[in-house]
């Protein structure tokens, strides 16, 4: 078998590559800035936005509505309304805002604003069309609410949000290279018989690989785009369209050279990204995954198979812990319930369109029912840097690599000692 090549080979090929991001990054900001101080040129902009979030929060003996939206340039904002609002989740509404003593780096991010809502569109987008049809195929709006996470990357109610972190699960439901990977899969096997047989008649001389790729790729960017692009998305895809010309070129594709260059090129473009922990959280995932496939990669892959879900486990649990705070008995069981995701979210897809969505609607909710108590368990924002420290010198030496192992089931332990 012919050796794959590493991206980098020699110092001169690396900073050139650095120096094309930084120009590529340069453009970027430049863009953003002069798309900034259009947008703060007069005390108001009239914008319009699709409604994340809505909810009722009560401040001062004053009782309000909270929006979060996301405007058709990629603004992320919340802004109140009257308690008397009506339930404008997913719909697009026509505001003018007043984005007071806002900066560039709130432009980037998430700010908030006073508005004044100028108009409701009632009209059925595809989306929200499918949300409905999801919607009917329930009789409990929670379940619903979790299939249109999984198909739209609808935002789960706040009840959701903590019960699914109790359980560890929180990402099977946040659309990222999991599902992408899942999807790619599915796409290609459907694909692959048609383009043969196509091939074998008519086009023998083309590149199946290459062609299949291209009709996978157009599909799934296209799904990206219908989701309004999430942060985890957006690196899932980027990562696949790089990983391919990669492997296509013959150099390696599980290094930490390829995640480097993904992460830098995809923050070079997208400057936003920066900001997002959907994205920095994603990027996380694939880190220790190719961490585990590096420093294990002499075990057979029955045993690389078994101990992938555990390793990614228990070395994404101090994120979860740092920033999340919510760990319950069951938390550990995750690892079962991310491996059978496998076969549930293609299954469950194929059940939607024969009208038999509701099949996993009991075991669903058992599901919730089970992820409804947890305790908060914070870890010290100090070690978890140390933890961070730790996982970039195990790139380098097998030494820092069982360091880490070993801070991460020390997490563990600590973690299930506050819950037993």
């Amino acid at each position: 078998m012919i050796e794959r090549v590493s991206l980098f080979n020699k110092k001169r090929d690396f900073f050139i590559f650095i120096f094309a991001c930084l120009l590529i990054l340069s453009v970027s900001l430049f863009i953003e800035y002069r798309n900034f101080l259009e947008f703060n040129r007069f005390d108001s902009a009239l914008v319009e936005a699709s409604v994340l979030k809505q909810y009722t929060k009560s401040k001062n003996n004053r009782t309000y509505q909270v929006l979060k939206l996301k405007s058709s340039d990629g603004l992320t904002f919340y802004t109140t309304a009257k308690k008397s609002l009506q339930d404008v989740k997913t719909k697009r509404l026509k505001l003018e805002i007043w984005p007071k003593d806002l900066n560039f780096q709130g432009y980037l991010t998430t700010f908030y604003a006073n508005s004044k809502i100028k108009d409701i569109n009632e009209s059925l987008t595809l989306k929200n069309g499918l949300n409905a049809y999801i919607s009917a195929s329930h009789e409990d709006k929670n379940v619903a609410n979790i299939y249109q996470a999984l198909y739209t990357a609808a935002p789960l109610d706040s009840d959701l949000q903590k019960t699914f972190s109790n359980l560890g699960v929180s990402h099977l439901l946040a659309i990222s290279g999991f599902h992408l990977g899942v999807l790619s899969a599915l796409l290609y096997l459907f694909l692959r018989p048609v383009y043969s047989f196509a091939q074998n008649r008519y086009f023998p001389y083309r590149n199946s690989k290459l062609d299949i790729f291209l009709a996978v790729a157009f599909t799934l960017f296209f799904y990206m785009l219908f989701l309004d692009s999430p942060p985890s998305l957006i690196r899932a895809f980027g990562m696949l369209v790089i990983g391919f010309v990669l492997y296509d070129r013959g150099i390696k594709i599980v290094s930490m050279q390829t995640l480097f260059l993904s992460v830098l090129l995809i923050l070079s473009f997208f400057p936003r990204l920066f900001f997002s922990l959907g994205f920095w959280l994603s990027a996380s995932g694939v880190f220790y995954i190719f961490l585990f496939l590096i420093h294990f990669k002499h075990l057979n892959k029955l045993w690389r198979f078994t101990l992938l879900p555990i390793w990614v486990y228990v070395m994404m649990l101090p994120f979860s812990l740092a920033i999340f705070e919510n760990f319950s008995v069951y938390h550990p069981l995750s690892i079962i319930w991310t491996t059978l995701f496998t076969l549930f979210y293609p299954l469950s897809i194929f059940l939607h369109l024969i009208n038999f969505g509701n099949l996993f609607d009991a075991p669903l909710l058992w599901l919730i029912e089970m992820g409804r108590e947890g305790v908060l368990i914070k870890l010290n924002p100090y070690l978890f840097y140390f933890y961070l420290t730790l996982s970039i010198g195990a790139v380098f030496m097998r030494f820092f690599m069982w360091s880490l192992l070993l801070f991460g089931s020390s997490v563990f332990i600590h973690a299930i000692y506050n819950v037993a």
